[in-house]
């Protein structure tokens, strides 16, 4: 929509411009939609259209989703309600699925990138912070493969268990407690609220679906904020409303904390994408042309899709309850492998479903 918006249609950038923006905006953490929106603002009128670029596409989204948690908390815990998400979560499942599908192809290409990936996930399932198995993974890959090119005797079964004792030692050094050993929930404050939000904007690297990951360990496991129910349900408000992903952020805010919550959440996982789209613009360049950096967000990647399966295997547990809701996953994951279909189509059906379901 981009492409036929600001090439085609206004020809404010050539063809090879704007592929080379989608190059930068893949070395910078953050939505990469939100950013490419932020970043073609920025070319077009300097700052003025970097904060106007990121406010008109973030906005109308975050809009939506904020009525949509209103109604949500109002009339989410109706039996009517609980009707609709129970066909909707399963297609949830099925669209994350259909995403790692897509991804696996694309980012592991040879042996490596499967067994990295296997162990970040073994590893998050163990519970080992993401944030921790992101930057390892973006580092250990780093290591590889410049030992690939320097065409070391080092093999592969060497080096992984040396990466996975660095990891526990690194995870126990930096006392990083694993989410399953929480016990209490931590009381809920704006700062907080923003602090983890800004934390998972500046640090959230690849799909928009490994936020999933770092919701479900900071506000369900980790802050007690959140059930994994209130989760599926932010994901799948996400996910059927217009707009970046990313805009879960304004449904969780007001769940933990009304309005003021989802404004606080909406600004605080946006704002470090206007800041590295800043940085990056005159460092572009020089981070392209670099093998070892080049290989760092190769592995990061990698990290990335291992999350988004952890965090699947994890939630499908609280959505596949039954043999119609398994039915449902593997139908909506059908169709869309099959067909180009929107998503929010499935979600509706979803809906419909469950509410047939129970009324039948």
């Amino acid at each position: 929509m981009m492409r036929r918006e600001v090439v085609e249609r206004r020809q404010w950038v050539s063809d090879e411009r704007f592929l080379d923006l989608l190059s930068i905006i893949n070395l910078i953490p953050g939505p990469n939609s939100t950013e490419l929106a932020i970043y073609l603002g920025y070319l077009r009128t300097g700052w003025p259209g970097l904060v106007i670029g990121g406010i008109c596409f973030i906005g109308p989204a975050m809009l939506i989703v904020l009525a949509l948690a209103w109604l949500y908390v109002r009339y989410g815990s109706l039996p009517q309600a609980a009707r609709l998400f129970y066909g909707i979560k399963p297609v949830v499942i099925a669209i994350i699925a259909q995403a790692l599908w897509g991804l696996i192809r694309r980012v592991l290409k040879g042996v490596m990138p499967v067994i990295l990936a296997l162990v970040v996930m073994v590893c998050y399932l163990l519970g080992i912070n993401g944030l921790l198995l992101l930057v390892a993974a973006g580092l250990l890959f780093g290591v590889m493969r410049w030992f690939e090119q320097r065409r070391k005797t080092q093999t592969l079964t060497t080096i992984l268990p040396f990466s996975i004792g660095s990891i526990r030692e690194w995870w126990r050094a930096l006392a990083l407690t694993p989410s399953g050993f929480v016990l209490t929930a931590v009381p809920i404050s704006l700062t907080t609220l923003f602090l983890t939000f800004l934390k998972i904007g500046a640090i959230l690297y690849g799909s928009g679906y490994v936020l999933l990951a770092f919701l479900r360990s900071d506000f369900v496991q980790g802050l007690g904020w959140l059930t994994d129910k209130q989760l599926l349900d932010a994901v799948a408000v996400g996910q059927f409303t217009p707009g970046p992903v990313f805009t879960t952020a304004t449904f969780v805010g007001y769940l933990v904390e009304g309005w003021q919550g989802a404004l606080i959440a909406t600004l605080a996982i946006f704002l470090p994408s206007f800041v590295f789209i800043a940085i990056i613009h005159p460092l572009a360049a020089t981070l392209r042309r670099s093998p070892w950096t080049s290989a760092i967000l190769d592995g990061v990647n990698i990290a990335a899709l291992a999350l988004m399966g952890g965090v699947m295997l994890q939630l499908g547990q609280s959505a596949l309850i039954d043999p119609l809701t398994w039915l449902m996953a593997l139908a909506a994951l059908v169709v869309l492998l099959r067909f180009q279909i929107n998503s929010a189509w499935l979600i509706l059906a979803g809906a419909l479903v469950g509410v047939l379901r129970f009324w039948l």
